[in-house]
């Protein structure tokens, strides 16, 4: 199985997923890391592991035709099965989002439909968290539809929100969770999938 990885920051998950697959428990390859931005770590880690790694710049148009195609020019020519969005803070283009429909998933650092939405990333939404005195949070992972954070739950964990929580020692908290649980249910979501046929629509 071939995941091709969007993402914008540091990394972490793309890590995490990278190991795993190095580790044999995924039975998957990161065939390609694609980032909106230039000196995102997430390229740095994908070229430290000898994976293809894209700068692809976006403009500030909602829907980009420019890189859409570009995007599936280099999904297409990595042969990627699915589309994993790892903190990346645009939206998929309306062409990839067309040809890899329920093969584009996303990793939200909150329970959905809870702290979602466009703004909702990185310490915004643990900030969100504390502000609305929840007393917990934790790690959703979902498809994608046209908006962000809205598409089909697939599967949630939960963390428990300290009454001690900084914004910055409850991201932490739940990015270590995330970790695991974004491979674990990658690990079902590829069993899944290799029951059908993997081949996107052409």
């Amino acid at each position: 199985m071939n995941i091709a990885v969007f993402a914008s920051g540091v990394g972490t998950n793309l890590q995490a997923v990278m190991d795993a697959c190095a580790a044999g428990v995924l039975e998957a390859r990161v065939c390609a890391v694609i980032s909106n931005k230039q000196a995102a770590g997430a390229l740095e880690r994908a070229r430290a592991a000898g994976i293809s790694a894209y700068y692809v710049p976006m403009t500030g148009q909602v829907d980009d035709e420019a890189a859409s195609l570009k995007h599936l020019e280099i999904l297409e020519s990595h042969k990627a099965d699915i589309i994993l969005l790892a903190g990346y803070l645009r939206k998929i283009g309306t062409p990839v989002f067309t040809k890899y429909q329920d093969r584009v998933f996303n990793t939200h650092p909150a329970l959905l439909p809870k702290h979602g939405g466009k703004g909702m990333y990185g310490i915004n939404v643990h900030m969100a968290v504390l502000e609305s005195g929840d007393k917990e949070t934790g790690v959703t992972i979902h498809r994608i539809n046209e908006n962000y954070d809205e598409g089909a739950i697939l599967a949630q964990t939960t963390v428990p929100v300290l009454v001690t929580d900084t914004p910055e020692s409850l991201m932490a908290r739940v990015q270590k969770r995330e970790h695991v649980f974004l491979v674990e249910t990658l690990k079902e979501i590829i069993k899944g999938l290799d029951a059908h046929d993997c081949e996107v629509t052409p």
